[in-house]
């Protein structure tokens, strides 16, 4: 089930979730009649969202205005890269948006290319239902003289193919595994070329300032963390699914009121998708924003939230994610290779009961050492697993269950 948080919320209109939610992909012309390909003036777009503060929604919230801007002053000729390759297996939203609002990242594709200057146009993606629904989407764009053509790159399903570099490699030809930096993309990416490539979400949410402005976008969410943003709310709640929703409420709030609170009381919280590694429940306190997030030890990522129950054993569900960090590393690097195996292996044992007794000081360890090991962050998120669940088990508040009541 989705909803927009107009719907909780009342008196807010969406901005992305619009239509019938979960239905089908709105037409072209129900996009026009919403404002979708408006004309609009691309020369100060990139000035307009740095007064935005719009961060990349792809899960490292970085500032994107900071990439447009490298890219454009890059040399021609330009590539832009519409990145729909959603790796984390919690989150659902980019799936969503490509399906049911595919001519929205289309919009944000088109404009980012006129604004960074890029003679190249590309959608990057995967599952089967995105591809259709962008297909018909390329279908019913008009062309118009002038305009860039849009590309569309089908690539094989994996974690570590959304990586940005990973994308370029697979257009140029390659396997989408990423490569080591730098260069980075906007320095030289598809073809040799300065290449910026966006989350889908990042390009709706461009498209939206684009004709609205900075100051409305900035209306919603906290001086810090401006605007809305598309989560995934997943696990032990009662309504799963794709919300959009405002930055500053806590994430008790969210949970409860979109997706109708929780359904099985709740033994830990696995917040920004997996990458962010486990929490226990204090972090529901936490507000839905960048630094309140960090601040507790989490973080807000790719905007996956999944809830686990009070009857889920903390141990048996990190041992199943770091399994699963083993068999997604891209095997290029030895680090990876070596450390996610030793998590992996480590973490089996607590879920077995019958860790070394320096087992918790290994963790730790390697919840700090690995960090930014590797040709990419993979590893990052195996090791974040490894120090969060450190830290819960070690720590005076231990993870108690809370009872449905």
């Amino acid at each position: 089930m989705t909803e927009h948080f107009a719907d909780v919320y009342p008196g807010l209109t969406p901005r992305l979730v619009i239509g019938k939610s979960g239905s089908r992909s709105l037409s072209l012309r129900e996009e026009i009649a919403a404002g979708t390909y408006a004309p609009v003036a691309t020369g100060a777009l990139i000035d307009q969202l740095e007064q935005a503060d719009l961060r990349g929604r792809g899960g490292s919230g970085f500032p994107a205005h900071r990439k447009w801007r490298a890219v454009r002053d890059g040399a021609a000729p330009r590539v832009v890269v519409a990145n729909g390759e959603e790796g984390e297996p919690s989150s659902f939203k980019d799936r969503w948006l490509l399906t049911n609002r595919p001519h929205a990242v289309i919009d944000g594709l088109l404009l980012a290319a006129a604004a960074v200057g890029a003679d190249r146009a590309v959608i990057y993606l995967s599952h089967p239902e995105t591809v259709s629904s962008v297909r018909q989407a390329l279908v019913e764009l008009p062309s118009i003289p002038g305009r860039v053509e849009v590309e569309l790159h089908v690539v094989q399903h994996r974690y570590v193919a959304g990586e940005e570099s990973a994308v370029c490699r697979s257009i140029n030809g390659g396997p989408a595994l990423p490569l080591a930096k730098p260069p980075r993309p906007f320095e030289c990416g598809v073809d040799g070329h300065p290449t910026l490539v966006s989350n889908v979400e990042t390009l709706a949410q461009a498209a939206w300032i684009a004709r609205n402005g900075a100051d409305a976008y900035r209306a919603l969410g906290t001086s810090a963390s401006p605007g809305t943003m598309l989560v995934t709310l997943g696990g032990a709640c009662r309504r799963p699914g794709v919300y959009e929703v405002p930055y500053g409420l806590t994430l008790g709030q969210l949970i409860e009121d979109c997706a109708g609170g929780l359904s099985n009381g709740i033994g830990g919280v696995l917040a920004g998708g997996w990458f962010m590694g486990v929490a226990d429940a204090s972090l529901l306190e936490a507000t839905w924003c960048y630094d309140a997030m960090r601040a507790a030890g989490s973080g807000v990522g790719c905007g996956a939230v999944t809830v686990l129950g009070h009857d889920e054993r903390i141990e048996e569900v990190v041992a199943r994610l770091a399994r699963w960090y083993v068999e997604e590393s891209a095997q290029q690097c030895g680090v990876c290779v070596k450390g996610t195996v030793a998590i992996a292996d480590t973490l089996e044992l607590f879920s077995r009961g019958s860790a070394e007794p320096d087992a918790l000081a290994k963790l730790a360890r390697w919840g700090t050492t690995l960090q930014g090991r590797g040709a990419c962050a993979f590893l990052d998120g195996a090791a974040n697993l490894a120090g969060t669940f450190s830290k819960i088990i070690t720590s005076d508040r231990t993870m108690q269950p809370v009872a449905v009541e």
